[in-house]
């Protein structure tokens, strides 16, 4: 096999009693995707961009939900060294996903790199076993509430690596909303529905999503403007303060992306829940998020879809959510499968 990395940046190391050479993520053979190093952290956006949109969004562009690494190994074992820019921690999301790697081997779950309960700052040192002879597709799930300054990942001595074949969809599916597209009440980091999606549908895509911050801003609209991708979800509701700031923003985020790419499929989402169905639900749902589809669709739009929150979980509703709010797994699974429905119509 050509060799496509530097020997000399090869770190060799004894984990759990078994020798180690670690690689830099952010060099060939591995493949990133959703994420990208720039000079200081891994992150989902320019920080200019970023400080241009919110001081929140500033604040938070490094977070890493969505990001993934993937490889080809023969190796039978990965281990990984992250070190962290910062700890996300959050009232409804646990560490396995909030801090933590999820491994992905062959499609199928292979493990989590999990940080210690008490775990707030440092490097963090861990390798699982892979079941099963000869090569494998590994998928690393960055952290959803983390940051990292960089990643090493490490194989057995000798151990082929080489490129993960593409996607089946390569062009990335966009996702922009609220704490719900970041992935907030998941247990693992592979578990937020923009990566179930993924899973379910072999498609490349991006998270935007930003808990508590996505105010549905022109300046964000306009950067997800200039992103070559398939198709574009966007979910904000729960970010928009009230109902006069998401009928001020939702209609004008739609107009600047369509303006922008005219024959994009476009999939709006509202508020997922049957038990969010008082007067100022109501009026998000249908005052003003129905009301940007139905003047699209007027002006001859024939490519944006709408999909009502109140659909997502059908009758498994109360079994959902971690906290009234917040989908859990199951929840986030059936989100996944009724965009996905959606989305492989259009990709």
């Amino acid at each position: 096999m050509k060799k496509e990395y530097d020997e000399n940046l090869v770190i060799e190391s004894t984990l759990a009693g078994k020798e180690v050479n670690f690689y830099d993520a952010k060099c060939e053979p591995f493949r990133l995707y959703g994420i990208w190093h720039d000079g200081e952290k891994y992150c989902r956006m320019p920080k200019e961009v970023a400080a241009g949109i919110s001081p929140g969004i500033a604040n938070n562009y490094g977070t890493t939900s969505g990001g993934r690494v993937r490889f080809v190994t023969n190796s039978s074992y990965v281990a990984v060294k992250v070190v962290y820019e910062h700890i996300g921690h959050n009232d409804v999301t646990p560490l396995s996903a909030s801090a933590a790697i999820e491994m992905s081997i062959d499609g199928e779950f292979g493990g989590v790199f999990r940080t210690p309960d008490d775990f707030r700052e440092g490097e963090l040192l861990k390798v699982i076993d892979i079941r099963g002879e000869g090569e494998h597709l590994i998928t690393l799930y960055m952290p959803t509430h983390s940051e990292i300054k960089e990643l090493y990942i490490g194989t057995a001595p000798g151990a082929k690596i080489s490129h993960a074949p593409d996607y089946k969809y390569e062009k990335p599916v966009v996702f922009y909303g609220s704490s719900i597209t970041h992935g907030t009440g998941c247990s693992r980091a592979g578990s937020p529905y923009p990566a179930q999606v993924s899973k379910n549908l072999d498609t490349n895509f991006i998270n935007l999503g930003f808990g508590g911050l996505a105010k549905g801003e022109a300046a964000m609209a306009e950067y997800i403007a200039t992103l070559e991708m398939s198709a574009f979800v966007y979910d904000y509701d729960f970010n928009s303060p009230t109902v006069e700031h998401l009928a001020a923003t939702h209609e004008p985020f739609f107009k600047i992306i369509r303006e922008k790419q005219p024959n994009l499929p476009i999939i709006i989402t509202s508020r997922p829940s049957a038990f969010r169905t008082g007067p100022e639900d109501t009026a998000r749902r249908f005052a003003v998020i129905k009301q940007t589809y139905d003047n699209a669709v007027a002006a001859g739009d024939k490519n944006v879809y709408l999909l009502c929150g109140l659909d997502h979980f059908g009758e498994f509703d109360c079994e959902c959510l971690v906290d009234g709010t917040h989908p859990n797994d199951f929840g986030y699974r059936f989100m996944a499968e009724k965009l996905g429905a959606c989305l492989e119509k259009l990709i």
